[in-house]
């Protein structure tokens, strides 16, 4: 069975989050394709980027966990995306140990933080809210050994 090109998964993923906005009002599909992006510059894969793109759906409700284990995936892009998964109610240092252990998750996941971390989308909301998120993204930089840049 061929597996969804790129193209049809960043369809896939900007449909799915159509109706969402960020912390900012933003459309939500801005974050997934910088995030996407961010992979591509790295130096990810095709696979990665094809996670980086569906990174938040199951996380999001937007499209379920048998939707991802059902689709014509590569087994690699499924266990990024469930690693990228966070649980209700997990501490972020378990979740920082599945991304960890997952196979190319860490540069989705670093890409990811990037973006969410960016001085312009943060400057945009209210300081207490601004340092809740600035320091919640710069523990799980810690927590994954990603330094600074």
């Amino acid at each position: 069975m061929p597996h969804l090109t790129l193209a049809q998964v960043e369809a896939i993923a900007r449909e799915a989050h159509a109706h969402q906005t960020d912390k900012a009002g933003r459309p939500y599909a801005e974050h997934i394709q910088a995030v996407a992006e961010g992979v591509r510059a790295r130096g990810g894969t095709d696979e990665q980027i094809a996670a980086a793109w569906l990174h938040d759906a199951v996380e999001d409700d937007v499209l379920s966990p048998e939707w991802l284990e059902a689709a014509e995936l590569p087994q690699s892009v499924k266990d990024m995306v469930d690693a990228m998964t966070k649980r209700p109610g997990e501490e972020a240092a378990a979740y920082a140990r599945r991304i960890l252990a997952t196979p190319g998750a860490l540069l989705v996941k670093e890409s990811d933080l990037a973006h969410n971390a960016d001085p312009a989308r943060l400057a945009v909301l209210d300081g207490p809210t601004r340092a809740r998120l600035s320091e919640k993204y710069a523990t799980m930089r810690r927590l994954l050994g990603l330094t600074a840049r």
